[in-house]
């Protein structure tokens, strides 16, 4: 059910009854005064004591306090009734207007029943702001032609304090220009003007800074600052001005156009377009100097505009002026001295006259060769110049001053075409400029043959080896001399030096090539009858006069195997049996008989060895294979026959082998006085005859001649690289020469066979025996050509025979001897 609506002229009665009723209650008004910024907490008044309440019905009736169009600043201590400060109260902050009374009204109110006190709290103001300035900076713009007496308004300051506390005055820092004028409004604030008091001067101090200080009157006073800038407005009043009237600056020569040479800086003391210069050349400077040099008429730099030379102009001189760009233009000048540095721009200059192509290898120390002139164009040190010879100290030549800029160059050293055949000569001048600067010339100079070298073998001595039995024109070797000679001063030719060789010349036994040295054999050789050739070989050149030299050429004959051995005991008839008898009572190891071969050739060659080919019984006989010893291996029995043929092989160590055989027969007697089938011729023999002492004094002969040779040798030894041939000495028929002969003694049955000489050309053989005081000497046919000599001394089975035998035997192998 919805309430009752009264009606309303009801409504509108209650509301007067209800204010009426309240009106009464709130008619009392309680004042108080506090000074602001108050601590929270302070203490303000007892609310309880001034309003008569009990202090209890404070609680009781809800007391509680409103704040009328305002921050709640205060609060009621309800157990004590106080009215304290809840928060600090700014005056400024309350009151906004300049007023000198500020109040906080507010109301208390009781309940059970309503009561309402009101309250004003007049809030005391103190000097808690200082003087604060709307612009904390002031700029003010003041030409110099300002008159003294001229003021300027200032912008004024405020401080929120009010009465005594507010602005009281104000203060200007020192300045010589300036004052200020303090002005009282009708309100009593404060305004300040800034007045001047001389003439200002832009170029004297275009900016003025000033502090305004503005002071309250407040106890201890509070004060604020403004800066004041003043800026001194330009006329044109100054000229322009350089630093000094006459500049010298230095620029090298060939300076790179576009290279700053220096930059004019004429000041003026004005500003602004006052103060723009324009630089300009002025009638005094030469159109050349303008041509050369620009001019940069903003920023007054000049630069290189054309190539400067030094050897055209040293010096230049501009005149230059700077004027300002103001209403009345004014203007001043200057001179700039330009001195032209010299570079080492120009390189030394090097002329050779009188220059010789070709020089003889005998030019004589000083001979010249040219004549070089040197110059330069620059100056001073660059103009100084050195010339030099590249590598003077290898080269046989040396400059040498023979006037002011001009040098010979001389042979210094003997010239040699073989070492060196031509010189690059390069002859350097350089100036004392830095850096220095060179020229260079080079040149060829040839230098001409001589025929000053004889011809040159490699080697002093040519050993060369021949196998015999060579074809002839064989190649031997190629003799090639060398001459470091030009053209005909080296073209050899060759020739053999004439001698004789075993009564031969040398030129039938061999040949040369002259253009080439090619040595050939005319002949065939043979080692066995000449093993070596000493002679010389020359080489000549075909300069004028000709020069030669010699070389030593040793041919020796090397062996070959074509000689086939020689059976010469037991002797034969040729393409006969030898025959041997021999008792049958023969012990074993019985010497049956001796085959001994020789050997033309030597070493391997000659060589011999002996070997059974054919036997009748292989376990009667035993051959020694290197002295040729027939031995009964065994005693004969009656079942052996009364015959026994041998054939034995006589072999050399050749390659290929060369051999020749010997048949024997040998029959067994059984009368030991039987004789064999031989053409020994006995006689009667004393061991001291004639021919035993021919053969001792023969021995003896040789011995020494031998002994001789050897010392001969051994001194040819040492004075030549290689001895020359020796010569067999001559055979004395009355006496047997032989090399290692041997002897047999008297008591001796058989004595070994050895092989006398190889190198003589003659032989014989001599078989003897010592038997009773008689010899048997045989006499076998040997063949024609064959060089050997061999002794032997076989015992004889046989009788002896007389005298007269003997001598004509002896005879007849003397007429054998050579």
């Amino acid at each position: 059910m919805a309430p009752l609506k009264a009606p309303p002229q009801t409504q509108l009665l209650l509301a007067v009854f209800t204010f009426s009723a309240l009106w009464g209650f709130v008619l009392a008004i309680t004042r108080y005064s506090i000074p602001e910024e108050m601590e929270e907490g302070s203490f303000v008044a007892n609310l309880a004591t001034d309003l008569g309440l009990d202090v209890r019905s404070m609680v009781e009736r809800q007391a509680k306090l409103d704040v009328i169009h305002s921050k709640n600043y205060l609060d009621i201590n309800k157990e004590t009734g106080d009215l304290i400060i809840r928060e600090k109260i700014d005056r400024e902050s309350i009151c906004m207007t300049k007023t000198t009374s500020c109040f906080l009204k507010m109301d208390v109110i009781l309940e059970n029943p309503i009561r309402i006190f009101n309250i004003e709290l007049e809030i005391m103001d103190i000097n808690d702001n200082a003087p604060v300035f709307r612009r904390k900076t002031i700029y003010l713009d003041v030409s110099e032609a300002t008159p003294p007496g001229e003021r300027f308004s200032l912008t004024n300051a405020v401080d929120a304090d009010v009465g005594a506390n507010s602005i009281k005055t104000y203060y200007l820092s020192k300045s010589k220009y300036f004052s200020i004028d303090i002005q009282t409004g009708s309100d009593g604030s404060k305004y300040v003007d800034l007045v001047l008091n001389g003439n200002l001067d832009r170029e004297a101090g275009e900016v003025h800074d000033l502090i305004l200080t503005a002071v309250d009157g407040g106890v201890p006073p509070r004060s604020g600052t403004a800066s004041i800038i003043i800026n001194v407005l330009d006329i044109n009043d100054n000229a322009p001005l350089f630093s000094q009237p006459v500049f010298e600056v230095n620029v090298s020569e060939n300076t790179v156009a576009g290279t700053v040479v220096m930059t004019l800086n004429a000041t003026d003391l004005d500003e602004g377009t006052n103060a723009q210069l324009l630089y300009s050349y002025t009638l005094y400077t030469s159109e050349k100097t303008q041509e050369l040099f620009s001019l940069d008429p903003n920023s007054g730099e000049i630069k290189v505009k054309g190539v400067i030379d030094f050897e055209e102009s040293q010096n230049f001189e501009m005149h230059i002026q700077a004027q300002d760009r103001g209403a009345t233009q004014l203007s001043g000048q200057c001179k700039v001295m330009v001195s032209i540095t010299d570079l080492n721009d120009n390189y030394p200059e090097l002329t050779i006259k009188s220059l010789k192509s070709a020089v003889t290898e005998n030019a004589a120390v000083g001979t010249l060769i040219a004549v070089v002139s040197v110059q330069d164009r620059d100056s001073g040190r660059n103009g100084q110049v050195e010339l030099t010879l590249s590598q003077q100290e290898i080269l046989p030549f040396t400059l040498n001053q023979s006037s002011e800029g001009y040098f010979e160059l001389l042979i210094s050293k003997p010239l040699d075409r073989e070492i060196q055949s031509k010189y690059e000569i390069t002859l350097r001048v350089s100036d004392k400029g830095s850096p220095p600067l060179t020229e260079s010339e080079t040149f060829t100079l040839e230098i001409h043959d001589i025929n000053d070298n004889a011809p040159t073998f490699p080697q002093s001595f040519y050993t060369i080896h021949v196998m015999e039995n060579n074809l002839p024109g064989a190649l031997l070797t190629s003799l090639s001399a060398f001459d470091p000679d030009l053209n005909e001063n080296q073209y050899l030719v060759y020739f053999i030096m004439e001698k004789e060789i075993v009564n031969t010349s040398v030129s039938m036994l061999f040949s040369i090539n002259p253009e080439n040295g090619d040595l050939y054999a005319l002949k065939t050789f043979d080692y066995e009858r000449e093993r070596e050739y000493l002679f010389h070989i020359e080489a000549r050149d075909s300069g004028v006069p000709p020069l030669s030299s010699n070389v030593t050429v040793h041919i020796i004959i090397l062996d070959q195997n074509d000689n086939t051995p020689v059976i010469v005991s037991p002797w034969r008839a040729q393409g006969s049996v030898v025959e041997e008898v021999i008792p049958r009572s023969t012990d074993k190891g019985h010497l049956v008989a001796k085959v001994i071969a020789i050997d033309a050739d030597s070493e391997q060659n000659a060589r011999v060895t002996y070997q059974l080919l054919q036997i009748t019984d292989t376990s009667l006989f035993s051959l020694d294979q290197y002295n040729g010893e027939i031995r009964t291996t065994r005693m004969f029995s009656y079942r052996d026959p009364r015959q026994q043929r041998l054939v034995i092989v006589a072999k050399d160590n050749g390659d290929p082998a060369l051999s020749a055989t010997v048949t024997i027969k040998i029959s067994t007697v059984e009368n030991a006085m039987a004789f064999s089938e031989t053409t020994e011729l006995p006689l009667e023999y004393d061991v001291f005859t004639d021919l035993n002492l021919y053969l001792v004094i023969g021995l003896g002969a040789v011995s020494f001649l031998l002994l001789i040779t050897i010392l001969v040798i051994i001194v040819l030894k040492c004075q030549k690289p290689k001895p020359k041939a020796i010569k067999i000495p001559p055979v004395n028929r009355n006496s047997v020469i032989s090399r290692n002969s041997v002897i047999s003694q008297r008591s001796s049955t058989i004595a070994d066979s050895t092989l006398i000489s190889s190198d003589a050309y003659w032989y014989s053989l001599f078989l003897a025996e010592t038997r009773k005081g008689k010899v048997v000497v045989r006499q076998p046919i040997i063949p024609k050509g064959a060089g050997y000599f061999v002794s032997s001394i076989p015992r004889s089975l046989g009788p002896s025979e007389t005298t007269e035998s003997r001598a004509s035997t002896l005879e007849a192998t003397r007429r054998k001897l050579p």
